[in-house]
């Protein structure tokens, strides 16, 4: 958040195991072997300066066509029939059902059973991060995530699949509300734990709130109902993080546009991701401010879903020039969009790690391509 001569980059999830293997200089098969090695090189050859989503065994899911699993299928990839408790969710009156005899209760025990000054949480939170870190090294710095360093209240569609909970959440506002009313109760505990371990294990002071909400229409209710019964216990449950000065940054998927004014209102200052081709307005977004009037963090990147698969490696690097160009003048930090998936030309992702070479070295200083050799 202060000028500097150079961009940093954010570490990227590729999902090709053979092209990681290839050139970080290990012999096919060494991935599946011993993941973790090869993933942590990979991070290394790409010039990775900040990681918080450590995901190493991810990669050994896809291959060359996508997702090849033989996990079982869940609620929003594929399952014939999505059964919970025993209950099958076949209608919004199921989910509903399910939620007041299940869900809800469990939200309430965890929050009679939660402590947020107990030790072993907030040290297991500190060592968990000290490991990888001690993995990645001094070059690459590990910041918290997501799952153990900040809970929101959800939208239960992965429970219940997109159908039923989205017709139920329609139909029964009143139970969603009661919902989310108390998911914020328990994320107060958890995130005040959370930035307890963030500023006793001296841990970057960022989180990524990363919950998809938006397809590349808007976002997946109607932006009116979030303002009624989501955004209120949204605000209440990251309060703990910004009290302690904790930055947190919304992982962008879709068109955001609508939640983008109203994350800035409950405390978010910077963003991450953008589909720029579902409407994103990055010029606009990186010229808007926190709440307190302080510049917002951009962490921006390459779209993984048309420039690296389907475009040349000159669009990358245009990609990269225009990112720069109207990113904001300090808090920019670039990438790629989200994770690069199987299948995108190998020759677009080396342009992208040269490119990120280039502004790590020279900043905002002249052409992105000035002086790159990008290899095929």
């Amino acid at each position: 958040m202060r000028p500097t001569r150079g961009i940093p980059t954010a570490g990227m999830n590729v999902m090709d195991v053979g092209f990681m293997e290839s050139v970080t200089g290990h012999p096919p098969g060494a991935y599946a072997a011993d993941p973790e090695t090869v993933y942590v090189a990979f991070k290394q050859w790409a010039g990775a300066c900040y990681v918080d989503q450590y995901i190493p065994a991810n990669p050994l899911t896809m291959g060359r066509a996508g997702f090849e699993s033989t996990t079982r299928r869940k609620a929003t990839t594929g399952a014939e029939r999505v059964v919970q408790d025993g209950m099958t969710i076949n209608s919004p009156e199921a989910v509903v059902e399910h939620m007041e005899r299940f869900a809800i209760p469990a939200v309430e025990r965890a929050i009679a059973a939660y402590d947020p000054a107990d030790r072993t949480c907030i040290d297991q939170m500190i060592a968990g991060e000290r490991a990888v870190q001690a993995r990645f090294g001094p070059d690459i710095l590990k910041g918290p995530y997501s799952g153990g360093f900040q809970r929101l209240p959800y939208l239960r569609y992965t429970t219940y699949g997109y159908v039923n909970y989205f017709a139920a959440y329609a139909l029964y506002p009143e139970v969603m509300a009661r919902d989310f009313a108390r998911q914020a109760d328990l994320a107060v505990l958890c995130n005040t734990a959370s930035a307890r371990a963030i500023l006793e294990g001296d841990l970057p002071r960022m989180v990524r709130l990363d919950h998809d909400m938006a397809d590349s229409r808007g976002t997946l209710v109607d932006i009116r109902s979030l303002d009624a019964i989501w955004f209120p216990p949204f605000a209440r449950s990251i309060a703990p993080l910004i009290s302690a000065g904790v930055r947190l940054i919304w992982h962008c998927d879709g068109n955001l546009s609508a939640m983008v004014p109203r994350l800035i209102a409950a405390g978010v200052s910077g963003f991450q991701g953008f589909q720029y081709e579902d409407g994103m307005d990055y010029p606009a977004i990186c010229r808007m401010t926190a709440r307190d009037g302080s510049p917002l963090f951009i962490w921006a990147g390459v779209s993984v879903t048309t420039t690296l698969p389907h475009g040349t490696r000159q669009d990358v690097i245009d990609q990269l020039r225009w990112l720069v160009a109207h990113g904001p003048p300090v808090g920019l930090m670039l990438g790629a969009s989200s994770s690069i998936v199987p299948g995108t030309p190998h020759g677009n992702i080396r342009a992208l790690v040269e490119g990120l070479r280039y502004y790590r070295e020279h900043g905002r200083e002249g052409s992105a391509d000035r002086g790159m050799r990008i290899a095929d």
